[in-house]
């Protein structure tokens, strides 16, 4: 089987590819709370989430993850099916990608044979249903139904069973007898053909044996069955329907699991015997507020698939008591705002659009990553305040987390634990006024930000006075008054400089603003204009780096404030950044939409932007040093939402439209002495690449100098943190708080077997420290 592999992977290309593991530096934070589809393999259950894929161990429990750190899309999964005979997992899209998972869960290969035919719609391209037979699977999509080859790895005929040939949904396929059979919608009903015909691409060769909307259509032993969108099963004998009975809800899953037939609807699973007798009826339980969507069975217990406790296992024999089966994660896969904490991770969920609406609203919970733990905090406990977004931690009192509602106005959570919700009854926080409705109640607060005097500033959409400072300690609220203010939805982010000014986002035509409350004769000021530089009026990002220059995200590109210090008293202009790419001048990230900006321990920027990924730039913008997107990295989406820096740890959280991933860039902040410096790994063992994996010396002040000799005091590399900056092809190599050693000695060889001195000087301060690396080679 695997020299066939071999073979025929190399002759698909590029209709199918290898997919890359990036377990090494990533990890992946998905939810799985809600399942999708379900597959009974060997000794195991597979569960899909939205876009990740985890495995159950039928004896041992054993939880296993498969997500785009493995080597997934990251795409929204439509279906999947477990091959026993192949031993693997085939995993369908809604946009017509598929993948298969081999047994091992080491090897995945994309197939990109229906995502990437032109002749059919995009829209109809979505995977339904696999239905196995002998060496094929039949695929049932939005156009018709495609064939696979499983010992080959190779699409075979595609069949259009429309009328004259055209494009139909087809929900499911099944064989029974001599024939196939399609269950279809848009009135087209049960279609059927000999499935030994050379045929089957002419639509002639299919013959309608009803009309109608159907679901689903399965075979179990010697019946067929099929289900309609009227809510009834049919069992199906000589192509006339005999309708069996009719469920409260449509089915959502209906299929045969060694030989019982099992239907799923939103508040039930239902367990028939082959000649449909009622076996087990699971109803929904009172302990968990959940809806059904897919469920299989193994020989002593169900397994159901839910919208929000990803897999309930129940005993066949009496299924009212549940286990709960998933793997840690957060409540869902839209991650919106991120906040970090030493060792943490705070995530809220509720989006808003572009142009700040919030509607639809939402109604989501909260996230708390803590001591490699999710801590879930669903919206029943929030005091019913939508559109979570923005969240500060109080720097003075780390367990009091401040998170703003863009509906509700703003929640306090203490110890994990929701507490209090300010709005306009009481707090200084004000709800927008509707002419035709004086009534109406809708207090939006978006970006918050404590300050070095510990008051939280937020901006709020749509008031008078946005801008508002509330201070924990005495519960007092300040408001001010900005540019415009009462006309403006919203503010994209908010931060604030040593000098205490307030920069802030000011949204799709306002610009950037900045605040001083200047003694009780507050300033104000914006930018927007072509004539200050500015791409555009709409401001969506801002950051302050440790030289107090302000880079600013718009919807149309990057600029940066050099001088912040005379930004009220001069007419100021921003200015883009200009690189050189092949020789010819450049705008950096010209016309990107910049979704979030953050500034790591080296003073390097991590850069969000709408649809191209992220981007890791030099302290000065000049380098590009990481360009990450789906096709490179495990990244579900092109689409940042936000970005989020452990500088103690150097992991990078990001948030994206289709989950939450963290990569470990090694990167930290500096430290004011060289006290803490240690280095790692020590010893450095065989089985450790220096070249690759690099040794680390953590925790070094800002302008130092490091010198490696050997035991005998000979000079084997040396580096300072203003010269031999990180990824400029250095043997030793600095990135902040960070030094990294490849191994190699002046001469550009990996250094023998020994001891080894280095020693660290801060240039500002004269403090020194000698540490002590062993190498065994």
């Amino acid at each position: 089987m695997f020299k066939k592999l071999i073979v025929f992977l190399i002759c698909l290309l590029p209709l199918s590819a290898m997919a890359q593991d990036f377990s090494a530096l990533w990890t992946g934070h998905f939810s799985y709370y809600n399942i999708k589809q379900v597959a009974q393999g060997t000794n195991k259950i597979y569960a899909a989430s939205e876009n990740a894929i985890f495995t159950i161990d039928i004896a041992t429990n054993e939880i296993k993850e498969l997500n785009t750190v493995n080597g997934l899309s990251g795409e929204t999964i439509s279906t999947i099916y477990y091959s026993d005979v192949y031993q693997l997992l085939v995993i369908g899209y809604e946009n017509g990608l598929i993948e298969i998972v081999f047994d091992n869960n080491d090897t995945i290969l994309t197939v990109v044979g229906i995502l990437d035919k032109v002749t059919i719609p995009s829209s109809n391209k979505k995977i339904n249903h696999f239905y196995g037979y002998g060496n094929k699977i039949y695929i049932a999509t939005n156009y018709g139904i495609s064939v696979y080859n499983l010992e080959r790895l190779e699409f075979g005929d595609t069949y259009f069973i429309g009328a004259g040939g055209s494009q139909i949904a087809v929900n499911q396929t099944t064989v029974f007898g001599d024939y196939i059979y399609a269950a279809c919608y848009g009135g087209n009903g049960i279609l059927k053909a000999q499935v030994s015909s050379r045929n089957l691409i002419d639509y002639n060769t299919w013959q309608t044996i009803t009309t109608g909307d159907f679901k689903a259509i399965e075979t179990v032993e010697n019946n067929l069955y099929s289900v309609n969108t009227n809510r009834q099963i049919f069992r199906i004998t000589n192509d006339v329907l005999t309708p069996l009975f009719q469920y409260s809800t449509i089915p959502y899953d209906v299929r045969n699991v060694a030989g019982q037939l099992m239907v799923t609807t939103a508040s039930n699973v239902f367990v028939y015997t082959s000649d449909f007798t009622l076996t087990t009826q699971v109803a929904l339980s009172s302990e968990f507020n959940t809806t059904y969507t897919t469920a299989t069975t193994d020989a002593t217990n169900i397994y159901i698939g839910t919208t929000d406790f990803g897999i309930l296992k129940t005993p066949i024999l009496s299924p009212i008591v549940f286990e709960e089966i998933h793997p840690d994660g957060p409540l869902l896969n839209t991650p919106f705002s991120l906040q970090v904490e030493p060792n943490g991770l705070w995530v809220t969920f509720g989006e808003h659009s572009v142009f700040y609406n919030p509607y639809p609203l939402n109604s989501r919970g909260i996230s708390h990553f803590k001591n490699k733990t999710w801590v879930n905090t669903p919206y029943g406990e929030v005091f019913d305040a939508k559109c979570l977004n923005a969240i500060s931690i109080n720097p003075s009192n780390s367990k009091q987390v401040f998170i703003s509602s863009f509906f509700s106005g703003l929640l306090e959570v203490n110890d994990d634990i929701p507490t209090k919700l300010y709005n306009e009854t009481n707090s200084g926080l004000e709800s927008l006024i509707l002419s035709n409705d004086p009534n109406y109640v809708d207090v939006r607060v978006g970006p918050s930000a404590f300050d070095s005097n510990g008051l939280l500033w937020t901006a709020s959409g749509f008031v008078e006075k946005a801008l508002k400072s509330y201070n924990p300690s005495s519960n007092q609220w300040k408001s001010y008054a900005l540019i415009e203010a009462s006309g403006n939805p919203g503010y994209g982010d908010i931060v604030i400089g040593s000098d205490q000014t307030k920069w802030l986002a000011g949204s799709f035509k306002y610009g950037l603003i900045g605040f001083n409350e200047n003694n009780g004769s507050p300033k104000v000021k914006q930018i927007y204009t072509e004539a200050e530089n500015m791409p555009t009026s709409f401001v969506s990002a801002l950051a302050l780096d440790t030289k107090s220059q302000l880079w600013i995200g718009t919807y149309s590109g990057l600029r940066v404030l050099y001088n912040t210090s005379s930004f009220f008293d001069d007419d100021v202009s921003v200015d883009e950044i200009i690189i050189l790419e092949d020789g010819i001048a450049k705008e950096l990230l010209y016309e990107q939409y910049i979704t979030d900006i953050k500034v790591d321990g080296a003073n390097n920027k991590w850069i969000g932007t709408g649809d191209s990924g992220l981007f890791y730039l030099s302290s000065d913008g000049q380098n590009t040093i990481y360009h990450f997107t789906k096709d490179n990295s495990p990244l579900p989406s092109n689409s940042i939402r936000e970005v989020a820096i452990d500088n103690t740890n150097g992991i990078i959280y990001i948030a994206t439209s289709k989950g939450l991933v963290s990569f470990r860039s090694g990167s930290s902040s500096t430290s004011e002495t060289l006290a803490s410096a240690f280095v790692y790994p020590n010893p450095v063992r065989p089985n450790f690449s220096m070249i690759d994996q690099k040794v680390k010396i953590k925790g070094v002040s800002e302008n130092v100098n490091i010198k490696i000799t050997d035991i005998e005091g000979n000079l084997v590399a040396e580096a300072q943190s203003k010269t031999n900056l990180r990824y400029n092809g250095y043997n030793l190599e600095v990135d902040g708080g960070t030094v990294y050693w490849n191994g190699k000695n002046l001469a550009n060889k990996v250094v023998a077997s020994g001891v080894y001195l280095i020693m660290l000087s801060d240039l500002d301060t004269y403090e020194t420290k000698v540490l002590k690396l062993m190498v065994v080679r």
